[in-house]
């Protein structure tokens, strides 16, 4: 799969993502404060991005680690967002129903590349000039019939 594939499979996500973590926001902006709703929307809808991401963007295992690490992948996003949303609301005065999605538009690039990192193994450098991704189910590339040595001779 290329990594224009990958992209737009990742924005199909992202958009269903969005969806589900607005459906969320509104939901907990009746009680909670509008930070207070981003955050907690923003953590329930990155589970469901993660198997959505594994299964359909990258087709890859989904992990313990990978698990563990894709909320990285979201980091730059959750800030981008939660500063993104701040200066809308409160500098720019701009009504905290909308602004979570306005804010959002700055954050996929980066969040496409630190979670394509997570998800994929490294690829061999002549792999990455192809444009192959690897295999199927993106196992570590040690462990393919293709892969080169490494370094300590395993």
């Amino acid at each position: 799969m290329t990594v224009r594939s990958q992209m737009v499979r990742f924005v199909l996500v992202g958009a269903a993502n969005t969806g589900t973590y607005y459906a969320f926001y509104l939901l907990l902006l009746t009680r909670l404060p509008y930070v207070a709703s981003h955050l907690v929307a923003s953590g329930l809808s990155m589970i469901g991005s993660f198997f959505l991401n594994s299964w359909f963007t990258y087709r890859t295992r989904p992990t313990w680690r990978k698990f563990l690490l894709f909320p990285l992948s979201n980091a730059a996003n959750l800030l981008i967002t939660t500063v993104g949303v701040y200066l809308l609301v409160d500098v720019l005065h701009l009504g905290s129903r909308f602004a979570p999605l306005l804010a959002a538009g700055g954050a996929v690039p980066i969040t496409f590349l630190v979670s394509r990192a997570i998800m994929l193994p490294r690829e061999p450098a002549s792999a990455a000039t192809a444009g192959d991704t690897g295999p199927p189910d993106h196992e570590p590339a040690a462990t393919t019939p293709t892969a080169e040595p490494s370094a300590n001779g395993r």
